[in-house]
């Protein structure tokens, strides 16, 4: 039986890997950041070097009858770019970020590639005092993060990151390289703003709006006994409801914790909140009421309020998230309170089998104001809002872990009527992940939008078990 002669390698920049050349496995492993890689394997990874590339890989496996998955930084916890016997997209090397200055007719903007790091955007931007609502994790590259919607800092007043997507440049499945905006093939601008990785194109740039860099960062925490999660909740949520927009407050429970100079090691509940302010005094006077919790004396550790910026806060987040671990991860959007969710998440994380893992609940983690949730696909959905992250090291954990992360969110959602946020959701859960995390007519439109761009389903869609 003749074999098939391999077709020659399409003319490109960067480099194609196929599956069983060297360097195949390094760099199957390197498309996800989690350590726990899923056993699936690409035909061929196309680590593209230019917008050029991107095209011709394309057309090439449209050729070939490959089936596309993209990657720009790996950070999809269940590793949606793996999938078997297709062509892989590595975006990871489109980093470019360059700068337009503000006008008095127009803000200051950014032409992003997908591979751009968080990191790199507050590097590039700071000097310019600017600045945009980044991922929290410092090496989320902005690829899967905006077309997913993106929680990033200071969201509650900046609303979710994709609002400020101007424009987007992709190639379709057809191998065209199209603008997209709101005048201009606006229905795939309009799923490029929320459909995470089941988007059916490959965005080779973003042009973003930027925010003028907030003149005083400062944060604030109070931590205390796991115990108390009730009544640190049902203070804290209202409170930070309450607050000006540009504070963001957030839940971080741990079930492990190192001892303070009054308490003994132990599970914690930490209430921890930022304010992006215009002056110092401004900064202070929305973290005051913190200040006075009425329950203070129970608190095992306090950090006062102090000036901080992105990059320290980023610092700070790659403690939490550190690389070279494995991970499984879930969220939940609920209908219910932080009260009802983070006593009963209280329960679980007790018996969570890795002290390094924890949920981060962040309060209302995204503007409501409707003029910052219009024409995307993304949209906030439940009164409460949580992530639960399990996080250990040792491969013979890994069953352990991924139960108690399954077994942790069904205790939270016992009527199974919550939602999920795309870009972080368990999709192998079930087979509803991805449709739930959207609402139905969300959902319906995208489909059709997949239908009408991508009739031949070239670009994979939602990952699921």
């Amino acid at each position: 039986m003749r074999q098939r002669t391999p077709a020659p390698a399409p003319d490109i920049d960067g480099s194609l890997i196929r599956r069983g050349d060297p360097g195949y496995e390094n760099a199957r492993t390197d498309a996800v950041w989690n350590e726990v890689v899923p056993r699936r394997f690409p035909a061929l990874v196309m680590r593209a070097a230019s917008e050029e590339d991107v095209a011709h890989a394309v057309r090439y496996a449209r050729t070939q009858g490959l089936r596309i998955s993209i990657r720009s930084g790996g950070h999809n916890w269940s590793g949606s770019p793996l999938r078997d016997d297709g062509l892989l997209l590595d975006l990871s090397r489109l980093r470019r970020c360059a700068l337009t200055p503000a006008t008095a007719a127009a803000p200051a903007t950014a032409t992003v590639g997908p591979g751009a790091t968080g990191r790199h955007l507050v590097a590039t931007l700071t000097p310019h005092e600017l600045a945009f609502p980044v991922g929290h994790c410092p090496s989320v590259a902005v690829g899967g993060f905006l077309l997913s919607g993106g929680l990033g800092w200071n969201s509650r007043a900046w609303g979710a990151s994709c609002a400020d997507v101007q424009e987007i440049r992709a190639v379709t499945a057809d191998g065209r390289t199209v603008t997209c905006s709101e005048t201009e093939h606006a229905d795939l601008f309009w799923a490029a703003r929320g459909a995470g990785p089941g988007f059916c194109a490959a965005v080779t740039r973003f042009r973003l709006t930027l925010h003028p860099h907030p003149a005083s960062i400062m944060a604030t925490s109070l931590s205390f006994p796991l115990a108390e999660a009730a009544r640190v909740t049902g203070w804290a949520a209202p409170l930070a409801r309450r607050l000006p927009p540009y504070v963001e407050t957030a839940f971080v429970l741990v079930p492990s914790a190192k001892p303070a100079d009054t308490a003994a090691p132990g599970s914690r509940i930490t209430v921890a909140a930022t304010a992006f302010a215009t002056t110092q005094q401004e900064a202070l006077a929305a973290l005051d009421p913190f200040a006075d919790c009425p329950f203070g004396e129970l608190a095992v550790a306090r950090q006062l309020p102090g000036p901080t910026s992105f990059a320290a806060l980023h610092e700070g987040a790659a403690a939490v998230w550190p690389p070279a671990h494995r991970y499984a991860t879930d969220t939940l959007w609920s209908p219910e309170s932080y009260e009802t969710q983070l006593t009963r998440m209280a329960d679980a994380m007790a018996r969570a089998p890795s002290g390094k893992s924890l949920v981060l609940a962040p309060v209302q983690p995204v503007s409501q104001v409707p003029a910052l949730l219009r024409n995307m696909a993304f949209a906030p959905l439940g009164e409460s809002y949580l992530v639960c992250y399990a996080v250990w090291q040792d491969p013979a954990e890994d069953k352990a872990n991924t139960r108690w992360l399954r077994e942790a969110m069904a205790a939270v959602d016992p009527q199974r009527n919550g939602c999920h946020y795309i870009a972080e959701t368990d999709l192998e859960a079930d087979p509803a992940r991805a449709r739930r995390s959207y609402a139905p007519a969300t959902w319906d439109r995208l489909q059709e939008i997949k239908a009408q761009w991508d009739p031949e389903n070239l670009f994979h869609s939602y990952l699921a078990p």
